[in-house]
């Protein structure tokens, strides 16, 4: 029993570390995970919508550091019951989530290893019996070493883990596991494996005389004279979705995606959300746009806002660019910040920063 309790031990201890430090590297797109479950279609307790991030980071930090606690045998009866109670809850998420497909992607190691709902639940359950095993057999974890380092080691891992989310945070993160990575080309990316089809509807929202009006289609900017609320994408059928598959610019002239990636510089303000955009980064935003136009590239702005928030922030800012409407959970996986810079040469992204780094952007 003793070896099974160590094997269990390390299983469960070094899969929390690494599940932990996945999430803490990207810490805003966790938070966006936590949205989707707070929302009224899964969970229904929109009023944590707001509070997602701290909830997020909190989790996050405190998962991995449960998960050093058990590897170095550090209070036993305490980790044993968080490592208890956050399994728990966890097994009844992924399953509530996959029986009643809710969510899609749990989230449980970010954007690096994506599992489905079942995928999700089933790796809970084993993870379940391997706590149970633990949580029993609590007297067999022994310290690794003298007891009196516990508190020092648990501390140093918290001032860590609180040092390196607040770096991903006013930064990006240092590991991007995403298709929209410095170095990847995105027309290549919104290719399908095996030149197979792949089929994608876009359902626009908008508010049209006070009722909301839905209008689904392949992609392109519906002429509706309303305000825009947003656009959602999903598949149909069976087809295989490539890794880009929801990176569509719309404007008054209509799709001008190929247009923009075929271009040779390209200067991107990427701001999913006007309202909640971080408006002190605009004073960078300016002054790059105008080095970019001055230097021969083509600028334009990203946003899912509609067309009066756009036409206020550039009276207020006295931007030299227009935006252009893009899938708002696009511009989310493109870029953690709100706004985001990016270059692009031919669709390759050869740049992506922080409005914080503004200044480490060269054109």
């Amino acid at each position: 029993m003793k070896a099974i309790v160590s094997i269990a031990r390390i299983l469960v201890g070094v899969l929390f570390i690494f599940s932990g430090f996945i999430k803490l590297n990207d810490p805003v797109g966790f938070s966006y995970k936590l949205q989707e479950y707070f929302s009224e279609p899964v969970l229904d307790i929109p009023f944590l919508i707001p509070f997602a991030l701290i909830i997020a980071i909190v989790i996050v930090i405190f998962e991995l550091v449960l998960g050093i606690m058990l590897l170095i045998g550090y209070a036993r009866k305490f980790t044993s019951w968080s490592l208890l109670l956050m399994i728990i809850f966890f097994t009844f998420l992924t399953f509530y989530s996959a029986y009643f497909n809710k969510v899609t992607d749990c989230g449980c190691f970010g954007d690096a290893i994506p599992l489905t709902p079942w995928e999700s639940f089933y790796k809970d359950v084993i993870l379940f019996i391997l706590i149970l095993i633990i949580f029993f057999n609590q007297k067999l974890i022994n310290p690794i070493f003298n007891p009196k380092y516990h508190k020092w080691v648990i501390f140093a891992s918290f001032i860590a883990c609180f040092a390196f989310c607040y770096y991903v945070l006013m930064h990006l993160p240092v590991f991007d596991f995403r298709p929209y990575k410095v170095g990847n080309n995105i027309p290549e990316k919104m290719k399908v494996p095996g030149g197979e089809k792949a089929e994608v509807t876009y359902t626009w929202k908008f508010e049209v005389n006070g009722e909301e009006k839905l209008i689904k289609n392949k992609g392109a900017y519906p002429q509706v004279d309303g305000e825009f609320i947003g656009v959602e994408t999903s598949q149909e059928g069976e087809n295989i979705i490539p890794p880009i598959h929801d990176f569509v610019i719309e404007g008054e002239e209509g799709d001008i995606t190929q247009e923009v990636l075929e271009e040779d510089k390209v200067f991107l303000i990427v701001a999913y959300n006007l309202r909640s955009t971080e408006l002190e980064g605009y004073e960078a935003v300016k002054s790059l746009s105008e080095e970019a136009l001055q230097k021969g590239y083509r600028v334009i702005g990203l946003t899912a806002s509609g067309t009066q928030l756009q036409n206020t922030l550039k009276r207020k800012y006295d931007l030299n660019f227009n935006f252009y409407q893009t899938d708002e959970t696009a511009l989310k996986t493109i870029v953690r910040s709100n706004p985001g810079l990016l270059t692009l040469e031919k669709g390759s992204i050869t740049q992506k920063k922080h409005w914080f780094d503004a200044s480490d952007i060269e054109l």
